[in-house]
């Protein structure tokens, strides 16, 4: 992606989030009776959450001001381990997003992670252009609660998911230029947390990569304390890649357990030795998600009918054939699914071998042989045989539909 592509994507909103000439706004009156107000019966969204206990929660209340500057105005969304509101910044007359993590004592010593990621990303290169395509820390904080303290984190405002931006396609599908420009943004993102900052995504999904925003946001009365929907945007910027909370440093070799489990790399799956070719697998599984509309990986086991690593292992080698022996030489948990001699021994029958050929039906071509190979690139047994983030971002497939 050249400087000015991204200039034009990220500098107008850059320009706007500076202080207006020493102007504040003042702190909006919610006490307006055209709210819609929710019966104390009724549960909010985080309520239905398995396991929610109340005193966990931060009870943010629209109005609220933190550290006398960031008024919040709505709701955006919410998760297992934090809120995520709207808020006015009023010291620079922008609007930004504040997460709000559930109480200290039960994030335990996961508590810093996020905001030690944040900090280590923002030691990186300025003048990488990935730089501008990952989500950055505008502000950070501890509120107290009623019984404990809360970590929040200020981010700029975006948009909707790459997720949501599918489903409004009938086909569930994204088109190819969309998808080119998502990928470069993505691979940008990458080749910066890779090289720059050594840092490890781990969890890359559609959900997890989101649209700038680069105009003014209009609001208007909602319903409190259910997440809003934000109006279409006249001016999108470039995607950027977000949510750091599962992201690891990486520097060193690993042997955690980690991704969304259909998105698991065969390293971790066998217990080898990881580090950033992880995410390298994870972003192809995930392409071929948003472009053939179909997971190219389900884990479902056939005895079992749900997740199982034996099942994942058995699908990954009907589609790649089977793994090399330097690799299951490295596997701590490579006897559960393979002999010593490398036949796979995991008591289910192996599907038929699929290759990516037969699986890809919607290309015809030049077009079908370059998005193959750029698949190809990404999904390999062996980590080291992966192209990196830089080299991706530089595929034929990605600069011909740009």
């Amino acid at each position: 992606m050249s400087h000015s592509l991204y200039e034009h994507a990220i500098l107008p909103s850059f320009l706007r989030s500076l202080p207006q000439l020493g102007r504040t706004w003042r702190p909006l009156n919610f006490s307006s009776p055209t709210f819609v107000r929710i019966s104390a019966s009724r549960k909010i969204e985080e309520e239905t959450i398995p396991g929610y206990s109340a005193f966990r929660y931060y009870p943010t209340r629209i109005g609220e001001v933190f550290k006398e500057r960031y008024q919040v105005v709505g709701k955006l969304g919410f998760g297992a381990s934090s809120t995520v509101w709207l808020a006015r910044d009023m010291n620079c007359c922008r609007y930004v997003t504040l997460k709000i993590y559930i109480n200290s004592a039960s994030m335990g010593q996961q508590l810093d992670d996020e905001l030690t990621i944040y900090k280590r990303m923002e030691r990186g290169s300025k003048s990488h252009l990935g730089h501008n395509a990952v989500r950055s820390l505008l502000d950070s904080f501890d509120v107290d609660g009623p019984e404990d303290k809360h970590r929040c984190l200020v981010h700029p405002l975006l948009w909707e998911s790459v997720l949501i931006f599918l489903h409004c396609n009938p086909i569930q599908r994204l088109p190819a230029p969309v998808l080119a420009f998502v990928l470069q943004c993505l691979f940008l993102a990458l080749d910066y947390l890779h090289t720059e900052c050594q840092i490890i995504h781990t969890d890359i999904k559609a959900d997890n990569i989101m649209f700038g925003i680069t105009d003014d946001l209009e609001l208007d009365g909602g319903t409190i304390y259910v997440s809003r929907e934000l109006k279409m945007p006249k001016e999108w910027g470039a995607p950027v890649l977000c949510d750091f909370g599962s992201a690891m440093v990486g520097d060193t070799e690993h042997l955690e357990d980690i991704q969304p489990n259909i998105y698991r790399a065969p390293e971790v799956i066998l217990e080898a030795p990881w580090t950033y070719s992880v995410d390298i697998w994870n972003v192809g599984c995930m392409v071929w998600d948003l472009f053939e509309g179909e997971s190219l990986f389900t884990g479902q086991d056939p005895e079992f009918q749900t997740y199982r690593s034996r099942a994942h292992v058995a699908e990954i080698i009907s589609l790649l054939g089977p793994p090399p022996p330097t690799l299951l030489a490295q596997g701590r948990q490579s006897h559960k699914f393979f002999s010593d001699e490398g036949a796979f021994c995991a008591n289910i029958p192996l599907p038929e071998r699929t290759p990516l050929e037969d699986r890809e039906t919607s290309l015809e071509g030049h077009d079908r042989v370059k998005f193959l190979s750029l698949i190809r690139k990404m999904l390999q047994w062996e980590p080291g045989k992966r192209s990196s983030a830089k080299e991706l971002g530089e595929e034929e497939w990605i600069c011909e539909h740009l």
